[in-house]
């Protein structure tokens, strides 16, 4: 082996004498993301910057996403989804359900909502008493009344609306967006996920996992009623001596970097290490509801006596700071099983005349007022909404009690905001809201939709992971061009 030949032995010696190993990764990526439309896409990640804005493979209509998901599987046809055949044939048995036997067992008669129905806004949209002021919105929503999904169990339906797949293992959507995009914000994450006041949800952090994306791209949880804990400056550190140990941190990390250039883990955990200095002043700064007006609290709900209900309402707030702040991604939680099935979320088993109204005081004022909020501050032309459950519910009651089994057949998501119709609805189920019919959709094409109005392409975006070339999508998937605007 000659001398230039040992100058060359390793892949690092010779990129090292390139001078440049970030121009060499860009090459790379120049390189990989050139093989035509219809090649795997990946983003550019600077090692340094994982986290910088990154432009859309197509022009978007949103930068942003906030996504509401109400943990338990609420029932469609006790909220949004109007059957007058129900109410017409309440108490009889459903055509071909004699042996049906669904999650929980056997089903009894249809059962007519429980709430009352009433046509709400200029489109006369039909929405039930139980959620009257996210009724009283429809003119705004894009309504999904086909959607369904492959698991009729809490935790697998939680994993594939938040990730795509029912097993566990897999990137959420939140962390595919970050991925593909970054964050507008130097200061904060791109993705953050807001639980429920009162614990998480089924499948937990499973819901904002970056699984085997890069860990950078997971989502960051907050709270509104706890801050970040290893944010918190240490007990007895004056603010002083607090800067000088991150000036001298970030010193020793720098020069330790300056030998290993290429070591892009490295550069990532500095990176990461940097943006949680950052985050001491702005995350505290975007959680201190204290500079909102007394009356914007109030509208929300934020000083109810509900303890309940006023941690929803200050997440609710939480989340429009956060979006304003210019986090790309916001996954906010509506219910938990920490506190038991029915009792903490929106699985109505047994007595849903009982359950539900508990729940839909915590949602409702909050969550409408939250839309109209970014509505009113001209945030929802750039921003999209989705509202999603896991599964839907059946339109009998089951055998023996008062509530409904669960139903991944046919249920209703709504979407609003940047790139979607308004007052419009989409896809329809049968006579009683039990089946999709019409225009049927998948949890792969609600989240192909997501990611075509953010700019991107499903079938492209990937990450190549033990050999396979994955997507949130998987190898389904279709944007639903009847719901864009």
């Amino acid at each position: 082996m000659n001398s230039f030949a040992r100058a060359l032995h390793s892949r690092r010696d010779f990129l090292d004498l390139t001078r440049s190993g970030l121009a060499s990764t860009a090459l790379l990526g120049l390189l990989q993301n050139a093989r035509g439309s219809s090649g795997p896409y990946r983003p550019l990640i600077l090692p340094e910057a994982p986290n910088a804005p990154r432009p859309a493979q197509a022009a978007p209509k949103a930068d942003q996403v906030l996504l509401i998901f109400c943990s338990g599987a609420v029932s469609q046809v006790d909220t949004f989804d109007f059957k007058p055949e129900l109410v017409k044939r309440d108490g009889q048995a459903m055509p071909g359900s004699d042996k049906l036997i669904t999650f929980q067992g056997e089903q009894g008669a249809l059962t007519r909502p429980q709430w009352t129905f009433r046509p709400r806004g200029k489109s006369g949209k039909m929405t039930s008493d139980l959620l009257p002021h996210m009724g009283s919105l429809v003119d705004e929503l894009c309504f999904v009344h086909s959607m369904t999904t492959k698991s009729n169990t809490h935790g697998p339906g939680e994993n594939q609306m938040s990730t795509g797949f029912t097993l566990d293992g897999f990137p959420s959507l939140g962390a595919w967006v970050s991925y593909a995009l970054g964050s507008e914000s130097a200061s904060l994450p791109a993705f953050v996920a807001i639980p429920d006041p009162r614990g998480n949800p089924q499948v937990g952090p499973n819901n904002w996992s970056s699984a085997f994306l890069p860990a950078v791209f997971q989502g960051t949880p907050m709270n509104a009623a706890k801050p970040i804990p290893h944010l918190l400056r240490p007990e007895g550190m004056s603010e002083k001596t607090d800067r000088a140990s991150r000036k001298m941190l970030d010193s020793l990390n720098r020069k330790h970097f300056e030998s290993r250039k290429l070591d892009s883990e490295l550069a990532a955990r500095i990176a990461s290490h940097e943006l949680a200095a950052r985050m001491q002043l702005e995350a505290t700064e975007a959680s201190d509801l204290t500079r909102e007006p007394k009356a914007l609290l109030e509208s929300y709900g934020a000083n109810d006596p509900d303890g309940n209900v006023a941690g929803f309402a200050k997440n609710c707030i939480l989340a429009r700071r956060l979006l304003e702040r210019g986090v790309r991604f916001v996954e906010l939680f509506n219910g938990s099983y920490a506190m038991g099935e029915g009792v903490g979320n929106w699985d109505g088993h047994k007595t849903i005349r009982d359950q539900y109204p508990i729940h839909a005081k915590i949602l409702d004022r909050a969550c409408a007022r939250l839309i109209m909020d970014l509505r009113d501050r001209g945030m929802l032309e750039r921003t999209l909404v989705v509202w999603v459950t896991e599964f839907g519910r059946m339109p009998t009651f089951q055998k023996g009690a008062s509530g409904r089994d669960h139903n991944p057949k046919g249920f209703t998501v709504f979407m609003a905001g940047a790139g979607v119709k308004k007052g419009h609805s989409h896809g329809a189920t049968d006579e009683f809201g039990h089946q999709a019919v019409v225009d049927v959709a998948t949890v792969y094409d609600l989240h192909a939709t997501i990611l075509h109005l953010l700019g991107l392409d499903h079938e492209r975006l990937s990450w190549y992971h033990n050999g396979i070339e994955r997507r949130l999508t998987d190898v389904h998937g279709s944007v639903m061009k009847g719901v864009l605007a």
